[in-house]
């Protein structure tokens, strides 16, 4: 590939195309009915259809059942396995996870979100985590180990 520099700058293809004009006499390609067809709805000036119109036949927003609902109360947890607190606290020889450290150390995702810990693994190190949630058996797990699960409200 070339080195791009002022003097071999090019526009993106059909950047410098012109707009489409209709109704402008036969010559263009787009007179008389000005790409809209003969007859039928969609040629009538001040015609748009709703989203999803089929013609008349049942649109299949419609033709589909409906289930369930959707909870305004749902809370999203982020979700911290403690495998991944092990070979962190080994590793680098961490002994407490605060959000702020955890947020660092690249575990999640959202910066703001709440954080659960669940026990998929095992942790032998004694460390104190800082947490939103717990699952029971990874409270236990951690306490086991001779480290803390503190409880963010």
């Amino acid at each position: 590939m070339a080195i791009r520099n002022l003097s071999n700058l090019r526009a993106p293809k059909k950047a410098n195309e012109n707009k489409k004009r209709v109704g402008r006499g036969m010559g263009s390609g787009m007179g008389k009915t000005s790409t809209r067809g003969h007859k039928g709805q969609g040629s009538r000036s001040g015609s748009s259809l709703m989203r999803g119109f089929e013609g008349g036949q049942m649109p299949l927003h419609r033709r589909l059942p409906k289930r369930g609902f959707t909870n305004i109360f749902r809370v999203e947890y982020q979700v911290l396995g403690l495998d991944r607190l092990a070979e962190i606290a080994a590793e680098q020889k961490v002994t407490e996870f605060t959000l702020d450290k955890i947020v660092a150390l690249g575990l999640l995702r959202k910066k703001n979100g709440l954080v659960k810990v669940l026990n998929n693994g095992e942790i032998k190190t004694a460390v104190t985590v800082h947490a939103h949630k717990f699952s029971k058996t990874a409270q236990e797990a951690i306490e086991k180990a001779g480290g803390k699960a503190v409880l963010i409200s």
